[in-house]
């Protein structure tokens, strides 16, 4: 297996280097200029909400994506539930995922086998539901019975982040773990919001283990409005004017979004949510924004809108700097953070 890079000044490491030759036009060059962007933003010190669409902890993005966080040049992480729970699944039970690479000729009855063998395919992966799903159930299920006898309300990633710093999974990690996101997430005790998360596996898990009485209270793990609510007060206090020549007044909290729906579209929306409906006028707006998209941009699509629209809304400014890289962000985002890193 190849050495990774060290971690060194962003721009300056062999793969650095080949973008630099070769990325100069058309998706290549928006990838180059929104990188740059990315990192002229954190040079004028301001912060980075990552948000994580799509199925990227499957795609195993931790492996750029935690070091980017160690290196503090991620300090949010907005997910679906789906990415907050697969980077652990991976993390105890990668040695029995399989890959199909030949996915696209799977038959209905190819796939009705792989049911019956309990994988669940993403793509050209399938998760193995007992060593994966199941396995993580019977952890976090001890912790939701406890904070529900106890009368506690903790969000999905507190719990997650409670069953990692206490150990009980440690045994059972197959890969590195310096390639868990949530993991180096943990270590920094990194903000993160879940919007949706009801609709994950753990989701469906835990509204089934209220139906059977186990959870007594449906509202021992915290949702929607009130990750709103957390986002609406950490942004207040930490967005601040960034002051630089022509971008005087700019945000200092930039946007980067992987994939599109409710990851980056309820995250955003907090900054004209904050302005019209709190009257926090003095609160800046996003002060960077891209997004890594392949969805083209027609027929109404939330994940195909062009950044411009956005200023309709309220949620960016004439003068924030916008990129959109139309590509496959499995692809394009280790490239962003490895150019950022150094590598």
């Amino acid at each position: 297996m190849a050495k990774r890079p060290k971690v060194g000044k962003p721009g300056t490491g062999p793969v650095s280097q080949f973008m630099e030759e070769h990325y100069r036009h058309f998706n290549a060059a928006a990838l180059m200029d929104a990188t740059k962007g990315y990192a002229r933003h954190l040079e004028e010190g301001g912060k980075m909400v990552v948000t994580l669409a799509g199925a990227m902890s499957t795609a195993e993005l931790g492996r750029s994506l935690a070091e980017m966080i160690r290196q503090d040049k991620v300090h949010a992480i907005v997910c679906t539930g789906a990415n907050l729970e697969e980077d652990i699944f991976n993390l105890v039970a990668h040695d029995y995922y399989e890959r199909v690479p030949h996915y696209r000729d799977l038959t209905p009855a190819d796939e009705q086998k792989l049911l019956e063998r309990h994988m669940n395919r993403v793509t050209d992966t399938c998760i193995p539901e007992m060593e994966a799903m199941r396995r993580i159930e019977a952890v976090v299920l001890e912790e939701w019975v406890k904070a529900d006898k106890k009368g506690e309300r903790l969000f999905p990633h507190e719990f997650m982040y409670r069953i990692l710093r206490g150990g009980k999974l440690k045994k059972s990690y197959q890969i590195d773990p310096k390639n868990s996101w949530m993991l180096a997430a943990c270590e920094k005790n990194l903000p993160m919001i879940v919007p949706g998360w009801e609709d994950a596996t753990l989701g469906n898990m835990y509204a089934g283990h209220v139906i059977t009485g186990d959870v007594k209270n449906v509202h021992t793990v915290r949702t929607g409005i009130e990750y709103m609510m957390e986002l609406a007060e950490w942004y207040t206090k930490n967005a601040k004017p960034l002051h630089r020549g022509k971008r005087d007044g700019i945000g200092s909290i930039g946007f980067f979004q992987i994939g599109g729906g409710i990851a980056g579209d309820f995250p955003i929306c907090v900054v004209p949510m904050l302005h019209q409906d709190l009257q926090r006028t003095n609160v800046p707006l996003w002060g960077y924004f891209c997004q890594i998209s392949d969805s083209t941009t027609s027929y109404g699509s939330y994940s195909g809108a062009v950044p411009n629209e956005k200023i309709t809304w309220g949620k960016l400014g004439i003068k924030t700097p916008k990129y959109i890289i139309e590509s496959d962000a499995t692809i394009v985002a280790p490239l962003v953070f490895g150019w950022l890193l150094g590598w």
